[in-house]
């Protein structure tokens, strides 16, 4: 039996809609499917193409987008790339990496993306649902959809909207952020242009982030039941979670949460950065404030550095040479500064970057082979294959603790044998993972592949104590709360908070 024919034998899916971007699909999705998991359900999380940088690897070495993995945990199941099955990967310039059930397959512009991909992409999100219903026959998906189910001009080619909400005959949440200010003109008008099956698929409606007294919006809700004919089956308060955005422009609005911080850590803010996730542990620090630098400045009021990962490791070491950041950093290092970068800032880190065949960024600038920041004596080549893995090692410094991550990064990268004078030495068992030196003043340099370094709690409490003994600072004794357990309790949270607000009972049958 086909899966066409098999919907009705199934726990109805339900898909969570937005009336635009970061209207709050993502934390919707992932509140309703804690919820499910509590009520004792099998919930799935899927979306079949988002577009985004902040990553994830399977353990079968797929990309897949970091949102559906955090979906997936609070499903309290293994992430797996059928649960996004297609991920862009922006590369600027509208160019796109495509990566197909978590393998990279091509690059496309936005222009021929649906020319050339809509026809294998729909096929391969079929194949997805085929092969997750067959393994989880008792599940319930509950599905993400990407920006707005009605753009217009691309509506005829969206994979990931109401395609999906057909083909699956699902119980449809449209949600909007009244935050954002005309909520009644943003449910409206997105309903006024879906087709009428499209809009019959709308079960109910979420008003998000709402400030203030719930009860004086009462007359908006009977104003938007009565014109819609659709309920609005929960009204969302504003709810300071500490999720990673999306988008990495979203990043400007991200605050630390630390009301009493000691340590203060600047995130060089990359123009291709990804894997901003990577840093939610430190967020959750109550003793770290976190700050984003976007511009050449004296970096000394800083205690660590941080340069995160880059899609374009090239493009973002010529924007750090071009703005002054790499002799920010370099001054920084010569004053007891510690610096730490990871994947792609490890590689900047370095003396050289060479990208024979214009896989990082240099197919814009007449050279190939250009210089890193200099500070850690490593050469990085791209080349055409990219590494991707889950990793279970051992540090070494600095201290001895068991490491769990991911690489998820193109380049291999080698001790430079023309800056033996810099003396390097592993900060893991797998020496090819990650390096570190000592200043003579007392400050670290290091850099790592692993993605998620910092949610390995010894090894991240170590570090930071490392930081406070180069800086005078008191060696903190309290044993830092494991990350783990901080996202548990932060999912748990969020669905308390959606449960309370949010009338799911029509959704369940």
């Amino acid at each position: 039996m086909d899966l066409e024919a098999k919907i009705h034998e199934i726990r109805k899916p339900i898909m969570v809609l937005g009336t635009s971007s970061g209207a709050g699909k993502s934390l919707t999705v992932t509140a309703i499917c804690r919820i499910l998991k509590n009520l004792g359900e099998e919930p799935i999380p899927f979306k079949g193409q988002n577009m985004s940088n902040n990553a994830w690897v399977d353990w079968e070495g797929g990309e897949m987008a970091y949102s559906q993995a955090l979906q997936a945990f609070a499903c309290g199941i293994i992430p797996s790339t059928e649960m996004n099955p297609i991920l862009l990967k922006p590369q600027g310039n509208s160019v796109s990496e495509v990566i197909h059930l978590g393998k990279s397959i091509g690059t496309t512009t936005a222009q021929n993306y649906y020319k050339d991909w809509f026809i294998p992409g729909w096929e391969v999100i079929k194949k997805s649902l085929k092969s997750i219903y067959e393994r989880n026959p008792n599940c319930r998906l509950i599905i993400e959809g990407a920006g707005s189910p009605v753009e217009m001009n691309l509506i005829h080619r969206d994979l990931t909207n109401l395609r999906v909400a057909k083909y699956l005959n699902a119980n449809c949440i449209l949600v909007t952020d009244i935050e954002r200010g005309g909520v009644f003109a943003q449910i409206i008008g997105t309903l006024e242009l879906m087709k009428p099956e499209e809009k019959k698929l709308i079960k109910g409606i979420i008003i998000n982030r709402f400030r203030g007294d719930l009860s004086l919006f009462e007359n908006g809700k009977k104003w938007i039941e009565n014109k819609t004919q659709i309920p609005v089956i929960g009204i969302i308060p504003w709810l300071n979670d500490s999720f990673p955005p999306e988008d990495s422009l979203d990043l400007i609005e991200k605050k630390s949460l630390s009301k009493n911080p000691e340590i203060k850590v600047g995130i060089i803010k990359l123009p291709s950065i990804s894997n901003f996730s990577d840093f939610d542990p430190l967020e959750n620090e109550e003793t770290i404030l976190i700050e984003w630098i976007r511009e050449s400045q004296n970096l000394s009021k800083y205690d660590f550095i941080i340069l995160p990962g880059s899609k374009q490791t090239i493009k973002d070491q010529i924007f750090l040479e071009d703005s002054g950041l790499s002799k920010d950093i370099r001054d920084y290092s010569k004053n007891e500064g510690n610096i730490i970068g990871i994947c792609g800032g490890l590689q900047m880190l370095g003396t050289t970057l060479e990208d024979p065949y214009f896989k990082e960024g240099s197919k814009n600038y007449s050279e190939q082979t250009i210089k890193g920041i200099g500070l850690l004596p490593l050469k990085t080549t791209f080349f055409k294959k990219k590494f991707t893995r889950q990793i279970n090692s051992k540090s070494i410094w600095p201290c001895q603790s068991e490491i769990n991550g991911f690489e998820i990064h193109n380049g291999q990268t080698v001790l430079d044998d023309n800056q033996s004078s810099l003396k390097i030495n592993p900060i893991f068992e797998d020496s090819d993972l990650g390096w570190y030196k000592e200043n003579n003043k007392g400050g670290t340099i290091a850099g790592t592949y692993i993605h998620g370094i910092f949610e390995n709690d010894i090894w991240r409490e170590q570090y930071i104590n490392l930081i406070r003994k180069s800086k005078n600072l008191p060696i903190s004794n309290k044993k830092s709360i494991s990350y783990k357990e901080k996202r548990r309790s932060i999912i748990d949270n969020l669905a308390n908070e959606f449960h309370k607000h949010l009338n799911l009972k029509s959704f369940l049958s």
